[in-house]
């Protein structure tokens, strides 16, 4: 009864601030919502942390590439939550797995066995090539399940000495906003005001093959592993040179160093791969895995691994009580199936060609403005050059792209990730392409005249470890 109190006093409060009216689905049209979009972020804005800066539109209903808000405006997805609806919106046979399971068990906590995550833990390391498998929830839980493995493995079988292990990254990397992840940040936003940062990291450049070897030679005694991301999406879609991949490989076996890829944004068919390592057929140590994994519907993470590796964790050491539930193991072993029977590795690296393909094309008219168009399958971006858009940025042209009905989201200030679900069609990906070209053609001159001029333009960030220019700060 509270609670429906609650919720009478916030309704109440949302009409005192405009009339309050009908809600239609999007499939009976435009209709008067019971709640507005405006009243809605209003209402987030008071309620909840500002630790996000989002592109002012409200999510209502969503199906495959498309979105519509509680006015019933629909717009295409092409940020795709980040490669956490790979498979679209509300894929029918996600939800049915949902629901089914739902309606049977959802939590036994691992204190109990239950009668779906065993299915999974066989389905998911026979498709990958693992021998065990670790379930967590989130991405960021992935991440320092594998930190840890990472280090008791170091501890246990390449006897490094107490309190000595290290574990290498990449500048530029983007793991989570956990201590453990940002103190393997160069993102001076997710350090700053959260010292100290954990010991034990060293960094190296992403995509230097020598500067990984150096450091190995110098440090290898101590190190545990190498965590990378095969492709970087926060620091821009950041693709690595041909052979970087297989050479990481070759330098983890020779000293040792467990090989660790962050797949969570980067796998589950984004590349046009399944694994983004499979563009160059190298196994990693251990592989972790999220977002796509729970089909869009509930978080699933996961990190895979040989016996060698995975059994240094004992009962105790480590765990969640939603690691493997039931739930999300039926959702999990759906949006495999998924990426699977859809042939969504497959689709993506075609549709992903056309992307680039037309992206290229508004590039070689606007070569001023657009620096590079750069990407994998349908992980792309396109990195922009700031002083010509200047006093305009990144998150400005995201703005008109979404009054063009096209959503995406900037990443630092001059670039911004275009990455749809896979199951967009050939016409969606062109209407995308269509509103990019139409943003630099029609409404960047009418922004950058009307947007206020600041006396400079922004300076690049520099990194706070380094001193040196961020990725996409160009």
């Amino acid at each position: 009864m509270a609670s429906s109190r609650s919720l009478q006093l916030v309704l109440n409060r949302i009409k005192s601030r405009g009339s309050v009216r009908r809600f239609a689905t999007a499939t009976e049209g435009v209709a008067s919502p019971a709640v507005s979009s405006r009243q809605l972020i209003d209402l987030e804005h008071d309620y909840s942390a500002h630790n996000y800066h989002p592109v002012p539109v409200v999510f209502s209903h969503g199906k495959g590439s498309a979105i519509w808000d509680p006015e019933g405006k629909k717009y295409l997805d092409f940020l795709a939550a980040y490669s956490a609806v790979n498979q679209g919106h509300c894929h029918p046979k996600i939800m049915n797995a949902l629901m089914e399971q739902a309606q049977t068990l959802t939590l036994s906590s691992r204190a109990f066995y239950n009668d779906k995550f065993p299915v999974f833990a066989e389905y998911l390391t026979k498709m990958f090539g693992y021998d065990m498998v670790l379930p967590m929830n989130t991405g960021a839980e992935g991440v320092e399940t594998a930190i840890k493995l990472a280090k008791k493995w170091g501890y246990e079988k390449k006897r490094i000495p107490k309190d000595q292990a290290i574990i290498v990254s990449c500048c530029g990397c983007f793991h989570g906003r956990t201590m453990a992840a940002i103190s393997m940040s160069c993102d001076n936003d997710a350090t700053r005001g959260f010292w100290p940062l954990l010991p034990g990291q060293l960094k190296v450049d992403f995509g230097d093959e020598a500067a990984l070897k150096k450091i190995f030679e110098e440090k290898g005694e101590h190190i545990a592993g190498f965590l990378f991301e095969p492709i970087q999406g926060e620091a821009g879609v950041i693709i690595p040179p041909d052979g970087y991949l297989k050479a990481v490989r070759e330098l983890c076996s020779k000293y040792n160093v467990l090989m660790i890829a962050d797949e969570i944004q980067s796998g589950l068919a984004r590349s046009g791969r399944m694994l983004a390592c499979d563009w160059e057929g190298v196994r990693p140590d251990l592989v972790i895995l999220g977002k796509a994994l729970g089909g869009g519907v509930i978080p699933v993470s996961a990190v895979l691994a040989d016996k060698d590796v995975m059994l240094c964790i004992q009962p105790g050491e480590h765990g969640s009580t939603f690691g493997g539930n039931p739930l999300a193991s039926a959702v999990a072993i759906a949006s495999l199936e998924v990426i699977q029977d859809e042939k969504l590795a497959q689709r993506s690296d075609e549709m992903g060609e056309e992307l680039r393909r037309l992206l290229t094309k508004t590039q070689q008219q606007f070569p001023d403005i657009v620096m590079e168009v750069r990407g994998k399958g349908l992980f792309n971006a396109v990195e922009l050059i700031s002083k010509s858009l200047f006093p305009a940025n990144a998150y400005d042209l995201c703005i008109k792209l979404k009054e063009r009905g096209i959503l995406a989201k900037p990443t630092h200030n001059a670039t911004i990730r275009l990455t749809p679900p896979l199951s967009i069609s050939l016409d969606e990906i062109r209407e995308g392409a269509k509103a990019f070209h139409d943003v630099l053609e029609h409404d960047l001159p009418k922004l950058l005249k009307e947007k206020p001029m600041e006396t400079t333009p922004k300076a690049p960030d520099t990194c706070d470890r380094c001193g040196r220019e961020l990725y996409g700060s160009s």
